[in-house]
């Protein structure tokens, strides 16, 4: 006999896991067979398991092919003794037969509770990686649960996602039970089941952002063609309009700056830079060195993309930043090669601009 909570328990793991009563009976049936082939001597025997839910009865019936001459009598019977069930039997046809030993139940179920943990399990872990196969780069919101030496772990509902503490900002600090906003690095799927790496250093975290804050960038009228990043400190943002109509960054600014400052507050304070993207590369170029002021930009070689930029004695230091810092995000957002001049040096060299 099985218990009416057996039943019971399968809607309960149906509902709060999501996975389907069908997959844990066939499991359970799994176990009841090799519980049957193991106690009673038959590892071979091929048999079929009816598990009656109305009346909670396992009963096990024997398939046995009709033969001539029995030399298995696990999985064969005799002509003879198969028309003593049926008299429509002939040679070839197969007979089920209830099988079903006394006290059979209790030893069922115990031998069948171990594979069908196992099954839940295995089908928990594959639910949780379909959840987030097809959601890599995804920006996703979880709760700072616990770490370690080397990692954070993020409450992702149900499981939790691994932040390396190298992905964690500068600034930040592990807060328990603080909410915080993740990009989905990496989705690996182990015997151990799938791990979800995660990031508050990428780059497209700042992507994401923007596509949170900024309807015309969800919508899909202003574009983020890049985004170049030191984390948490500097980010630079390419932004292009389709619509003539709408200011780009005007729209990523938002009203009284409400929603980079979100951005902003969101990423600890870190700076962003917004550049209009152009398809001139001169243009380009010097948009992408603001803050700092350009008075020219000169393509030295288009193929290899590499340029030389002039600007005021004063803009120097500022065009290339700190430890080089606007200079190298300039060249990582547009893709050139950024030698940078003052006006003074230009001269000297004779550098025509």
């Amino acid at each position: 006999m099985i218990s009416k909570k057996f039943f019971e328990a399968l809607s309960d793991i149906e509902k709060e896991k999501g996975i389907p009563k069908e997959v844990i009976i066939d499991a359970f049936e799994q176990g009841i067979i090799s519980a049957y082939r193991k106690n009673y001597g038959k590892e071979t025997a091929n048999v079929r398991i009816d598990i009656k839910e109305k009346t909670n009865k396992i009963i096990v019936y024997g398939i046995k092919n009709v033969v001539e001459e029995v030399t298995n009598h696990a999985n064969e019977i005799s002509l003879e003794d198969a028309l003593k069930v049926n008299k429509n039997y002939k040679l070839g046809d197969s007979v089920e037969i209830e099988v079903t030993p006394k006290n059979f139940g209790r030893i069922a179920i115990q031998s069948a509770k171990q594979r069908v943990q196992q099954v839940v399990i295995e089908a928990e872990r594959e639910i949780i990686y379909n959840r987030f196969a097809d959601r890599e780069l995804d920006l996703i919101t979880g709760l700072m649960n616990r770490r370690d030496e080397k990692n954070i772990y993020i409450n992702l509902d149900r499981v939790d996602g691994i932040l390396p503490i190298k992905e964690l900002l500068p600034n930040e600090e592990f807060v328990p039970n603080e909410r915080i906003k993740v990009i989905i690095s990496k989705i690996e799927k182990t015997t151990k089941g799938p791990i979800i790496f995660l990031s508050r250093t990428s780059p497209i975290l700042i992507k994401r952002l923007f596509e949170l804050e900024v309807p015309e960038i969800y919508d899909g009228v202003v574009e983020i063609k890049a985004v170049a990043r030191d984390a948490g400190d500097r980010s630079k943002v390419l932004i292009h309009s389709k619509d003539e109509n709408v200011d780009p960054i005007g729209a990523c600014i938002g009203p009284n700056q409400s929603r980079i400052n979100n951005i902003i507050r969101e990423i600890k304070g870190e700076k962003i830079d917004l550049a209009l993207y152009s398809s001139d590369p001169e243009v380009l170029i010097k948009n992408a060195l603001a803050p700092a002021k350009v008075i020219a930009v000169k393509i030295i070689d288009d193929h290899n993309k590499q340029s030389q930029v002039i600007v005021p004695d004063d803009q120097l230091s500022l065009a290339i930043g700190r430890k080089g810092q606007n200079a190298r995000l300039a060249h990582q957002l547009t893709g050139w090669k950024i030698d940078i001049k003052s006006e003074k040096d230009a001269q000297n060299l004779d550098i025509e601009y």
